[in-house]
């Protein structure tokens, strides 16, 4: 998708910035050089506190920000992907250190990828998010939207994880393992794709259900329509079983509680520069061909 015409013109600017200090140093840096192009700056370092999740209202970055720019990992850049929340506002990521699946440049090209933004010389690309309700006793316990994943684990000293598993309504399996991953496809490359899971082109209108370590090895990674509504609850005697977001939150889930996940209204829209390709981020971090890091 190009930028359309009438989209709000370049005001304000979020900054986010991991708690690097070659990280922190460029972004003073990269402030000072937009505040002199007239541009406010709304700077912000990513929390890594482990959260519980819940249906209150949090603080998101304001409505009227252009973009926001991140400086660092995946890690900062699911961080600003939850500060950014539902609202339909661009984000770029841009690596320190070791490459990120979603960095789109690095550190070196950061105030051409600025200027670029500036001059609103750039294309939005969407990537689908998904939507995960949680309801406890009829109650809505938990709404979350994830980039990435929502992931059922087990505690260190647990049994097996037994997950009863719906889609559309319908009966699939009963997972016996250590967890389940429920994975978009930019969330293919990530725990997913630790786990064993393929690799699915952004592009693709998929969600992938990933076991972790199952009991019966026959039960493999499993590739359903976007369209697809997900429904998992705990088997009987589940205990010590944490549901994930993201890797940013956590709540422990019961046998009593409901969990849906589907395709989120809500996609995210992704800066991309001229000249960039989702497949040169693939090779290199993958090693393939010869690619470095």
């Amino acid at each position: 998708m190009t930028l359309e015409s009438g989209f709000k013109k370049v005001k304000k600017i979020g900054l986010v910035v991991k708690t690097d200090p070659k990280a922190q140093e460029k972004a003073n840096r990269l402030e000072s050089w937009l505040r002199s192009k007239k541009t406010r700056i709304i700077r912000r370092t990513p929390d890594f506190s482990y959260r519980v999740p819940s249906t209150k209202r949090r603080k998101y970055v304001p409505e009227d920000v252009f973009c926001v720019i991140v400086l660092g990992g995946d890690g900062t850049f699911l961080s600003a992907v939850n500060w950014i929340g539902e609202q339909n506002i661009p984000i770029l990521g841009v690596k320190f250190g070791d490459v990120g699946f979603l960095a789109e440049t690095a550190e070196e090209n950061l105030f051409h990828a600025a200027e670029m933004i500036l001059k609103e010389n750039f294309t939005l690309t969407t990537r689908m998010r998904l939507q995960v309700d949680i309801k406890r006793n009829h109650r809505s316990l938990v709404h979350e939207t994830v980039l990435n994943d929502v992931v059922v684990n087990k505690g260190a000293l647990a049994r097996l994880a037994h997950i009863k598993t719906f889609i559309d309504d319908a009966y699939l399996t009963t997972y016996s393992a250590d967890g389940l991953i429920i994975s978009s496809p930019t969330g293919s490359t990530a725990y997913s794709l630790a786990a064993g899971g393929p690799i699915i082109h952004p592009d693709v209108p998929a969600i992938i259900l990933t076991p972790i370590c199952p009991f019966t090895l026959t039960n493999r990674p499993l590739i359903i329509p976007d369209s697809s509504k997900i429904e998992i609850q705990l088997g009987k005697k589940g205990s010590d079983i944490m549901l994930t977001f993201d890797g940013q939150a956590g709540i422990k889930i019961k046998e009593q509680d409901r969990v849906t996940v589907r395709k989120s209204d809500h996609p995210l829209s992704l800066i991309t520069l001229p000249g960039h390709q989702y497949y040169d981020v693939l090779k290199t971090k993958l090693r393939w061909s010869g690619g470095r890091i």
